[in-house]
This record gives C-alpha cells, sequence and structure tokens, in this order.
C-alpha cells in the first residue's frame, strides 16, 4: 500500500505592510482640532470687523515699531531673498501645488492629488478671500511691496502653511518627515517674518494665515482620509491604476 504524500502547500502571499507610509494617516481629532482652529481665526476676524482696534493692536503696533527701528537704515527696496519670499506668496506660488498635483496624477495618485488641489489651490478662493472680507482690515502704512485691500489674514503665509503640510502628508515617508517639519517651520517663520518687514501685513494677520491654514488641512485631511486610506493600501498592494 502506498503512502500519500501528503499535499503541496498552497502559496500565501505575504501580508501587506500594517502601517501606512503615503499618504500619511490624520492625527487624532484632527477634526476637531481644524474647526477649532478656523473658528478662532474668525473670531479675530469679527472682532477686527466691529472694532478697528481690537486688543492685539498693541501687539501689533509695538511689533511693528521693532521692525520698523530693525529697517530703518535698510533700503526701501526689498531684498533678493525677501522677492523671493514674496514670489513665493503670490500667484507664483501656487505654481509648486500644481506642479505636485500632475506628478500625482501621471503615477495614479489623483486621491492625494485631489487633497492637494482643495487644500492648497481651492482653499485659497474659497477660505482666505471671505475671511479678508470679513475683517477688511487696512494694511500697514507704506508697504514695501505691491499689496491688494485686506491685510486680515496672510494669504502668503497661508499659502506656505498649506503647502508645507500637504507637502508632508503626500510626499514623505515617517522618517523623511520629521526632516520636513523642521524645514517647514523654518519657511513658514520666514515667510511670517518676511510679511512684517516688507510692512505688507501685522503681526496678528501673519499669525491667523498660519492658523488657518492649518486648520483648513487637518480638516479636509480628515474628510478625506477614507479616500487616502485606500491609496495607501493600494501602493502597498502594487494596484494604484485599478
Amino acid at each position: 500500500m502506498h503512502s500519500s504524500s501528503p499535499p503541496a502547500p498552497s502559496y500565501v502571499p505575504p501580508p501587506l505592510p500594517s502601517h501606512r507610509h503615503l499618504p500619511a494617516a490624520p492625527p487624532r481629532h484632527a477634526l476637531a482640532l481644524g474647526v477649532g482652529l478656523l473658528l478662532v481665526s474668525l473670531l479675530f476676524a469679527l472682532l477686527l470687523r466691529l472694532d478697528r482696534r481690537p486688543f492685539f493692536q498693541g501687539v501689533d503696533d509695538r511689533w511693528a515699531a521693532a521692525v520698523d527701528h530693525s529697517s530703518a537704515g535698510a533700503s526701501a527696496e526689498p531684498g533678493g531673498f525677501l522677492v523671493v519670499l514674496d514670489r513665493l506668496g503670490g500667484p507664483l506660488g501656487l505654481v509648486l501645488p500644481l506642479v505636485l498635483i500632475g506628478c500625482l496624477c501621471v503615477y495614479g495618485r489623483w486621491r492625494s492629488g485631489l487633497f492637494v488641489f482643495l487644500a492648497a489651490v481651492v482653499a485659497n478662493a474659497l477660505v482666505v478671500l471671505p475671511v479678508k472680507q470679513l475683517a477688511d482690515r487696512p494694511r500697514p502704512p507704506h508697504p514695501w511691496v505691491l499689496v491688494n485691500d485686506g491685510s486680515y489674514p496672510s494669504g502668503q503665509v497661508f499659502g506656505a502653511v498649506t503647502l508645507v503640510i500637504v507637502v508632508a502628508v503626500v510626499v514623505f515617508p515617517p522618517r523623511a518627515r520629521r526632516w520636513w517639519w523642521a524645514f517647514g517651520a523654518v519657511y513658514v517663520l520666514a515667510m511670517m517674518g518676511s510679511r512684517t518687514w516688507l510692512h505688507a501685513q501685522w503681526l496678528s494677520d501673519t499669525v491667523a494665515g498660519a492658523l488657518l491654514g492649518a486648520g483648513t488641512c487637518l480638516v479636509l485631511w480628515r474628510l478625506l482620509a477614507p479616500l487616502l486610506e485606500a491609496e495607501a493600501e493600494r501602493m502597498a498592494s502594487n494596484s494604484l491604476w485599478l
């Protein structure tokens, strides 16, 4: 009697990674934190609408005086670095997220591209402009660069913050992301400093732009989390185009 040989083991594919690398998952309580930041920005805009000299105007005045004293010996023509930051904060700054969106879509990552488009492009018009109209705050006197109406909040700082966050979410894995956060913080602070140095905005305008940008990204990050999670799973299984 012949002994039956054991059946050949069937092939079991290796398990997918249990942790997500790209896109990054939103932090806990992202929606609540984002909504809170947006409400704070709106509250200060309402205060500016009701009172041209709110309680934080004294801080803005002291900071503006300190900047005037520091730049007293400088030329009214901004230097090269300040010009670059001013251009990046303007319409030229939309080129970077649009290029990123194009690259993401080429590789089949349309979900990440949608997140970048909403946070870094659409929100500039649907979030910043209405808040500017609500606050209707005059610019500081004698700005060194060409500016439009509405000082609060800083659209340049808003754009810098949203760009830093969306790149961190969709481009960098966890280890590299820590370095990007450090670089992004320096970039945002430089943008905030340049806006006040150029007499283009008050200090509180730049703070509001940062809060508004972070709040917008957190809300969209959480709302689009199911799409981004689906993309992360497809990236892990090499099936982005399915």
